[in-house]
């Protein structure tokens, strides 16, 4: 049991000691906006509650069952580099597209690599979470997002002017 829980003990330690390290982060913030502390505490945070929820399933199933053996699906090795591919294609397409059309084909991909077959779902599902994120990272957060090279830089610019992002 030591050895189910050392791992997520770890990620609970770790978050509420870096969390504590933030402390100073917002001293320069303005009345008003978000400081530059809010995103780590946020991620810390997920860390701790990923954590702790993460313990919680491996006390249970520790206790419930010592006897059975749970047989996990392997990774298949070349979907394992299709989704770092699409990853890293997403880091490097991102100044080129633009940061709302390089996340609308990320998640895409990366739906369809996960095995999502539904075209309806996965447009709908690219659109609306880049239409969400678009709204927290520029309205909420003012966080300047690539808007693309060239021609792409109108069409994202229409785009923030349809949405009432700018």
């Amino acid at each position: 049991m030591t050895r189910a829980v050392a791992g997520p003990l770890m990620g609970i330690v770790l978050a509420i000691v870096l969390f504590w390290h933030t402390r100073g982060l917002d001293d320069v913030a303005q009345t008003g906006q978000l400081g530059p502390g809010f995103w780590p505490r946020l991620v810390l945070i997920g860390l701790g509650a990923a954590s702790l929820a993460k313990l919680v399933l491996d006390v249970r199933s520790v206790r419930r069952a010592v006897d059975v053996t749970v047989e996990r699906p392997a990774i298949s090795p070349p979907l394992l580099v299709a989704g770092i591919a699409t990853i890293v294609l997403y880091v490097v397409a991102a100044p080129l597209l633009g940061f709302a059309l390089a996340t609308m084909l990320f998640v895409a991909a990366f739906m369809a690599l996960a095995g999502a077959r539904s075209a309806a779902a996965i447009v709908a599902t690219s659109v609306l979470s880049t239409v969400v994120i678009l709204y927290v990272f520029i309205k909420v957060v003012y966080l300047p997002l690539p808007k693309g090279a060239g021609a792409v830089e109108n069409v994202t610019l229409a785009l923030y002017r349809l949405l009432g992002i700018f």
